[in-house]
C-alpha cells in the first residue's frame, strides 16, 4: 500500500466528486430515493439491490416496472395484498432473477412485516449489534430469508459470507440503509448497525482497482477480500471506512483506472 497520508488525500478527493445527489440520478439508489416512508424505502432498496447486476439503465427501468405494479406503494402492497393481485408479476424476469425469485420474496418480505415494523431486524434481531463487522447479520439474514418454504433456486440472489461470497450487492444495501451523512446519497434509517461495522462493497472492477493501490494482492471478488480491503480503508477512516465504495466504484466504472 502507498503512503497512508497520500493514499487517504487522494480517496477521500475522489469521494467528495461521487458522493452527491448527482450520483444518485443513473445509479440503482434512485428506486429507494422514490419514496419517503421507511418500510418503502427497506423494500425498494432491497429490490434495487438484488437485481443491482448488469447494465444500470435496464436495472432501475425494471425496479421501476416493479414499484409501478405495486401501485408505488411497496409497503402497503407487501402486506396487503391479495393472491389475484400478483397475476401481472409472472411475466417479470431480470438476468437469472425471474418470476418464481419475485414470487418467494414478496411471500418472504409480507411474512416478515406482518410480525417487524423494519427490515432491519432481518439483519439484527437484537436490540443493539455488537459485531466488529456485518458478517454476521449477513449470515443471519440469509437463514433468516431462506427460513419458511422456498425455492431452492432463490437461494443464489442471496449472498453470504457462509459461501465465501463477497456480498456486493446486500454490503451496497446496507451502506444506503445504514451511511448518513450531509451529502444525503445514503438514507442513515438504521440505527443498530454502525457505519464503522460496515464492509465495503466488492466486486471486479472495485478489486482491480484496490489492486492497483496496493490494497488487495489480487481482484478476486470474495469475503475474504472484502474483509482486507475494509481493513485497510478502516486504517484511512475508522468511522466510514464504506464511504470510500464511492471512491473505488468512480475509479472502477466512470474513470476506468
Amino acid at each position: 500500500m502507498e503512503d497512508p497520508q497520500h493514499l487517504k488525500q487522494f480517496l477521500d478527493s475522489k469521494v467528495a466528486i461521487y458522493n452527491k445527489p448527482s450520483f444518485i440520478e443513473k445509479d440503482p439508489v434512485c428506486i429507494p430515493h422514490s419514496f419517503t416512508k421507511k418500510q418503502d424505502i427497506e423494500i425498494a432498496g432491497l429490490f434495487a439491490a438484488v437485481l443491482a447486476w448488469g447494465n444500470r439503465t435496464t436495472i432501475i427501468n425494471n425496479c421501476r416496472k416493479l414499484m409501478g405494479w405495486m401501485d408505488n406503494q411497496p409497503h402497503d402492497f407487501i402486506v396487503h395484498h391479495k393472491d389475484t393481485d400478483l397475476k401481472g408479476f409472472v411475466h417479470f424476469a431480470h438476468r437469472t432473477f425471474n418470476a418464481t425469485d419475485l414470487l418467494y420474496f414478496i411471500e418472504l418480505l409480507q411474512h416478515h412485516y406482518r410480525a417487524h415494523d423494519s427490515l432491519e431486524d432481518a439483519f439484527v434481531p437484537a436490540k443493539l449489534y455488537k459485531e466488529e463487522t456485518v458478517e454476521q447479520a449477513l449470515v443471519h439474514f440469509h437463514h433468516y430469508f431462506f427460513s419458511i418454504p422456498h425455492p431452492e433456486r432463490t437461494r443464489k440472489h442471496i449472498a453470504t459470507p457462509e459461501r465465501n461470497s463477497a456480498c456486493k450487492r446486500l454490503n451496497m444495501y446496507l451502506r444506503w440503509m445504514v451511511r448518513k451523512d450531509k451529502n444525503g446519497v445514503d438514507f442513515g434509517i438504521w440505527t443498530k448497525i454502525k457505519p464503522s461495522q460496515l464492509v465495503c462493497p466488492l466486486d471486479v472492477h472495485v478489486a482491480r482497482v484496490a489492486e492497483r493501490l496496493g490494497l488487495l494482492e489480487n481482484i478476486k471478488s470474495n469475503w475474504p477480500n472484502a474483509m482486507r480491503l475494509t481493513s485497510h480503508l478502516k486504517t484511512l477512516n475508522a468511522k466510514d471506512p464504506a464511504a470510500y465504495d464511492y471512491a473505488l466504484f468512480g475509479l472502477g466504472m466512470a474513470e476506468r483506472f
